[in-house]
């Protein structure tokens, strides 16, 4: 109630003295009522049978119209016989305007207010409206803002509310300050935080402003970071932020009591269900006695073995973690108690917020559905699901009383965000060149949850477009499906000399076996085209530059035309008095100086290969986060079997597995390990189905520059004074051991999101399992491959240095490596540059 209603009401008590006798309806008379009818004013004032209109009644009675927000003043006064009520009513709001907003758009500050067209005309509202803008203002730290609310008086008890908005200076975070913070640095600590600090690049990004509610949730970060490493005690004693006004920024100081860190001592589960022995629950528990105390593991033990109870018909069981901290040997003694819950069941879910996704993307996050058992550790579960989403900027799951004592309504409150993405992507690397992408794609297809995608990619050695789709709960079930079209272009290049267009498909089935261990089943079908140009195979067909062979393998090369088609062996001349003669004519090898390629890959020529082949998956990952992890383990098996038709039949296995953990001061260690093997199906591997690695295998190769090679034409071209590389002709088997440490460049600004790496790099490549010799088809001769020691299981190392920039145009690279060994006709590439642009 304003202040004007609270003088009317004394005013009325005064009047009326301190008791009236009850009215009748006629002799209450309302005056200045327009809109609203006469009756509903009196409802206000009429009293029950035998009582009397009191002061206090009539008090009771202003108060509560000027609450309905329908008048603006209320004044009661006594004449005669009659109680008037004399009112004036709320303007009604003709249109809401907002002025001068730049920064942010109409419709998002409508959605904070909550005075609406055609609504009634409240100045408490419009009060609270101001309030909520400017909230909304300073949390993107726009603290200079000012907001003027007017009305502009229209016909027929109309007015327009104007919302007058000076949008002021930009209130960057200057500075963020950590006191109390030894085990993690400084920036693995800002890594984790959402606020981030104003620098050169904040025209790109909206998060280097002053926001509490972000500063909470940052804190809370920090508190789960340090929880996950041990630390129980750890607490955030205080965060706060200092505002210059001279400069109009913030100064944001966090103060952390660390505490010391505590390791697993015992691990038990104690069940209180009679039919349920504890000891049988051991398995689904992930905590182990001896490791680092972590609370996400903490967190994952309670979800698994609440699934156990519950799958042993206890829905109602309760599972608590209870902690002992031992300070004299750093220890948290762990037990998992196991009881009997209350039988409460879910009467509703109610999904609010939402104004695109559709229900059932929400609902099926849930393991559990309407009528269900009540768990909480299942409502958590389904939070954690919807956040890790991507399609809300805000999830928050809270819970009501239900109809009944055993009833409990879940109410789930999201707010829907952008999932569109379209990107154009540009880069350059020292395998492939120049190369620019575009791309549209949409994380939640029409509300569904599905994933689309679509993309075209053109550079200077591949050009190509592709389409995914993926339905994340098939069938409604938790299993995703989805299949992925492409097409693709690839030049020649020194490491590929040769051209290959490719165009097929793959169908992809998802299977999830637990939160961390997932299998993927598919069935791909690729129809690839090799060819070479005839410069490179001019050597050994048609007549100019036809090649014979003397007994000892020395080859020659016959230029005379009338000479092609007589054989392999002498090369067949003729002297001044037209007698065959096996002198060489001394002409040039001039075939050999154009590229001539070696026979594994002239073998594959002009072929047109369809691949049909089916595989599997299996991948685990407890990687902290998917990009830039900083803890976990992710490793892949992959097995591939062409054979389901098409002219290709191999097997291929493909292990990786990568390690990453936090070391001191935002220092990172990384550790992998990988292998493959591939083998053939009845025949020999055609050269292209082998391993062509480098770089990615040993840094410090070139692209295709380790492994087995063929110098037969090398040693041809030698022998005529050229000089050109061995062809890469692939191995069967590799494997390779890496070990990087990545860490943070201090004098650096953080919003250059620059890194250096230091790393060792070891492995081979061996086994070639393909053609041994080709023939031309001119005169039977047959061109050998040579392997010439390449072929040895050698192992190749290196070591570098290297810088990693995140920047906001994506991930760009440099490597500089010293190659410590490689193997005969391997080739070497000290600096390796990688990345790209997106915008």
């Amino acid at each position: 109630m304003t202040a004007v209603g609270v003088v009317m009401a004394t005013t009325a008590g005064m009047v009326l003295s301190t008791e009236v006798y009850a009215q009748s309806a006629g002799a209450i008379v309302v005056q200045g009522n327009r809109r609203i009818e006469a009756d509903t004013v009196r409802s206000y004032f009429r009293t029950g049978p035998g009582e009397s209109l009191s002061a206090a009644r009539v008090d009771e009675a202003i108060k509560a119209m000027y609450a309905t927000g329908l008048f603006r003043d209320v004044r009661v006064s006594r004449q005669g016989g009659r109680l008037v009520v004399q009112v004036a009513e709320n303007e009604v709001i003709n249109r809401v305007a907002f002025e001068g907003n730049r920064r942010l758009k109409t419709e998002q500050l409508q959605g904070e207010i909550e005075s609406r067209a055609r609504g009634t005309f409240s100045r408490a509202t419009v009060q609270s409206d101001t309030q909520r803008l400017y909230d909304v203002y300073r949390r993107t730290g726009r603290q200079e803002v000012e907001i003027v609310p007017k009305t502009i008086e229209q016909p027929n008890g109309r007015i327009d509310l104007i919302f007058e908005i000076t949008e002021g200076r930009k209130a960057g975070v200057r500075a963020i300050n950590f006191v109390g913070n030894n085990a993690f640095g400084r920036q693995r600590l800002l890594d984790v935080m959402s606020t981030s600090e104003s620098g050169i690049l904040s025209w790109l990004k909206s998060n280097d402003v002053y926001d509490a509610d972000r500063l909470n949730a940052d804190q809370e970060a920090i508190r789960r970071l340090y929880l996950r490493s041990g630390y129980v005690d750890m607490r955030v004693l205080s965060a706060r932020a200092d505002f210059d006004q001279a400069s109009n920024t913030f100064t944001v100081y966090i103060e952390i009591e660390e505490g010391p860190q505590y390791r697993i001592g015992t691990v038990d589960v104690q069940s209180n269900i009679r039919d349920v022995d504890g000891a049988t629950l051991r398995g689904a528990v992930k905590t182990a006695p001896g490791a680092v105390y972590n609370v996400e593991l903490v967190d994952k033990s309670l979800e698994d073995v609440t699934l156990e109870v519950a799958r042993r018909g206890y829905a109602f069981a309760a599972v608590r973690p209870r902690g002992e901290r031992d300070p004299s040997t750093l220890t948290v003694n762990l037990v998992y108690v196991v009881e009997e819950g209350p039988r409460v069941y879910v009467e509703r879910i109610n999904v609010r917020g939402n104004t695109r996704t559709q229900d059932r993307v929400i609902r099926r996050e849930f393991d559990m559905a309407e009528g269900d058992a009540y768990n909480r550790v299942l409502v958590d579960r389904a939070e954690r699901r919807l956040r890790n989403l991507g399609f809300f900027k805000e999830v928050k799951i809270t819970t009501e009383p239900g109809s009944a004592a055993d009833r409990v309504i879940v109410n789930v409150e999201v707010q829907d965000q952008p999932t569109g993405a379209f990107s154009i992507a540009g880069g350059f690397s020292t395998a492939d060149g120049f190369i620019a992408e575009a791309s549209v794609e949409e994380r939640n297809f029409l509300g569904r949850g599905q994933f689309v995608r679509l993309g075209g990619m053109y550079g200077q050695r591949s050009r190509g477009i592709n389409f995914s789709f993926t339905e994340p709960f098939l069938m409604d079930y938790r299993l995703s499906g989805g299949f992925d079209l492409f097409y693709r272009h690839t030049s020649r290049a020194t490491f590929q000399p040769f051209e290959s267009t490719s165009y097929g498909g793959t169908l992809r089935l998802g299977i999830p076996i637990t939160e961390q261990f997932a299998m993927q089943l598919r069935y791909s079908a690729v129809s690839q085209r090799i060819s070479m140009r005839d410069d490179q195979l001019n050597c050994f067909t048609g007549y100019g530059g036809q090649l014979s062979r003397y007994a000892d393998g020395q080859f020659f090369e016959a230029t005379d035309p009338r000479t092609a088609g007589r054989g392999a062996g002498t090369p067949q001349f003729t002297d001044a008095n037209g007698l065959p003669t096996a002198v060489n004519t001394g002409t040039p090898y001039s075939c050999l100086r154009d590229g001539e390629v070696s026979a594994a890959l002239r073998a594959i020529n002009n072929r047109t290969r369809f691949i049909s082949m089916v595989g599997y998956s299996l991948i685990y990952s407890n990687l902290d986060r998917a990009t830039n992890p900083t803890q976990g383990l992710f490793a892949e098996l992959r097995q591939d079997v062409a054979g389901v038709g098409g002219n290709a039949r191999f097997v291929r296995t493909i292990g990786d597995a990568r390690y990453y953990h936090d070391l001191t001061n935002d220092w990172v260690g990384m550790l992998r390990v990988q292998g493959g093997h591939i083998a053939g199906l009845g025949g020999r591997l055609d050269s292209v189905d082998q391993f062509f690695m480098g770089p990615e295998l040993v840094r410090g190769f070139q692209t295709a520059g380790i492994g087995p090679r063929d110098f037969a034409i090398r040693q041809a071209a030698a022998a005529q004074g050229i000089n050109r590389d061995a062809d890469a002709i692939g191995g069967t088997m590799y494997w390779g051991a890496s070990a990087e440490v990545t860490f943070p460049i201090t004098f650096l600004p953080r919003d250059f999101g620059m890194r250096g790496a230091l790393y060792a790099d070891a492995g081979s490549v061996w086994g070639y399992n393909s053609v041994r010799s080709f023939n031309t088809g001119v005169g039977g001769v047959n061109l050998p491959v040579t392997l010439d020691g390449s072929d040895a299981h050698k192992i190749r190392s290196s070591v570098g240095v290297g810088l990693l920039w995140n920047s906001p145009f994506g991930p760009i690279r440099f490597d500089y490596s010293f190659v410590l060994s490689k193997a005969r006709g391997d080739q070497t590439q000290a600096f390796r540059f990688s990345g790209g642009t997106r915008f």
